[in-house]
């Protein structure tokens, strides 16, 4: 069986951790978990623990973001051969991540995306994010002829291609979401979705909370959108003015 690691951020998730670890260990006994606690000021870290579970102490904050490149570098140095994201809010269900594992081992695929959408899911998320998950899977669409439904899901497993390549990256995007899935289909990596159900956050606060916080997500995504075609069609460029020379 190949070696997998389930890497979940936390941010003062005590109500809820406890809860998503019991459930993990239950129905995907034969993965690895870490949990990477982002300077937590609540008992997280104490509960991951008192779980037997491996936690990684950010000695200050350090976002969403750079908090799952710091799990994705532990797989990278580990050697782990499938690593599946989740979240420590209880919102991801552990049998669901169970399916993005053995989705990507069945096809092949580099990267297994759990959405919410597909099959006539019922899943109600907040207004802004309904715009933003209908504009960027429009784009992901017209540049690379692939339906993605829910580009903006962080519930994912990625293969041992996708964990080194992202582990290098020195610039990790701040909201690692469409942008990162349109950057990945661009350079050719094998991208999927699978229909998958979500519960809704029952403790804790959304990093997108409010109104200021999504609109906000919303603006820096399409300026991450804007960077990755930059670099894309830039660096096609330059390849193609070389092999002119």
């Amino acid at each position: 069986m190949s070696k997998v690691l389930i890497i979940i951020p936390a941010h003062n998730e005590a109500e809820s951790i406890g809860k998503v670890l019991s459930e993990i260990k239950r129905d995907i006994d034969f993965a690895d978990i870490v949990v990477i606690n982002d300077y937590s000021t609540d008992d997280t870290a104490k509960i991951v623990r008192e779980h037997n579970v491996n936690c990684i102490d950010n000695i200050f904050n350090l976002g969403y973001a750079w908090t799952i490149q710091t799990g994705i570098k532990y797989a990278a140095d580990n050697n782990y051969d499938y690593l599946i994201q989740m979240d420590s809010d209880g919102q991801h269900i552990a049998k669901e991540a169970r399916r993005l594992y053995e989705y990507a081992i069945d096809h092949d695929v580099d990267i297994v995306i759990g959405s919410r959408y597909l099959e006539g899911g019922d899943y109600k998320c907040p207004f802004f994010r309904r715009i933003g998950t209908g504009l960027f899977s429009g784009i992901i669409k017209l540049f690379c002829r692939v339906k993605i439904t829910d580009p903006l899901s962080g519930f994912q497993c990625l293969n041992r291609r996708v964990i080194e390549r992202y582990a290098q990256m020195g610039a990790y995007p701040e909201f690692p979401d469409a942008n990162l899935i349109l950057e990945m289909l661009l350079c050719g990596y094998k991208v999927r979705e699978i229909p998958v159900k979500m519960r809704r956050r029952e403790a804790g606060e959304s990093m997108h909370r409010g109104i200021i916080g999504p609109i906000t997500y919303m603006v820096n995504m399409c300026y991450a959108v804007v960077f990755v075609f930059l670099q894309y069609f830039g660096f096609r460029r330059r390849i193609k003015e070389r092999l002119k020379k």
